[in-house]
């Protein structure tokens, strides 16, 4: 996979965009359909509970219906997004506390979005196919999300 040429394609798609939700929409449109062997690719953002505490919110995807809310450190999205680190995961079956929104994932990678400083969501994208994210596609994917948080920044 060419993750430049990906890349370079998503911030042609930003160029003049002044709202989040529309780069969010074409991003996972992009992603479903430039990656091979995906069954889901798209966002889950960061909203505050009545409480205060922060949940991940379904944004925009491709692929089957999902989960629409996730708790803050479950799941491969909540650790992600609580530890503010990349999530790939080779078997999800075998990944503590994992999600099965759709039972046909095998494999995942989420990716931290931020915004101010602050985790303001996570690119989820999963696979049927076991182990189908290479250290090059996590490399490849992080590029992407940066550009994209950059695209974001300039948003209202």
């Amino acid at each position: 996979m060419d993750y430049q040429l990906l890349t370079r394609q998503m911030e042609s798609l930003a160029e003049g965009e002044p709202a989040w939700l529309p780069l969010l929409a074409n991003a996972s449109a992009l992603l479903w359909e430039s990656l091979d062997c995906l069954n889901w690719a798209g966002f889950y953002l960061t909203m505050p509970l009545d409480d205060g505490t922060p949940e991940l919110v379904l944004g925009p995807f491709q692929g089957k219906v999902a989960c629409t809310h996730i708790a803050w450190g479950r799941g491969v999205c909540g650790t992600a997004a609580a530890t503010d680190a990349v999530q790939r995961v080779e078997n999800v079956h075998e990944f503590a506390g994992h999600i099965a929104c759709d039972s046909a994932s095998n494999s995942e990678i989420v990716i931290p979005l931020h915004r101010d400083g602050s985790v303001w969501g996570v690119l989820d994208i999963d696979s049927p196919l076991f182990g189908r994210f290479s250290p090059e596609d996590e490399d490849g994917l992080v590029s992407f999300a940066h550009a994209l948080e950059t695209a974001i920044a300039r948003t209202r």
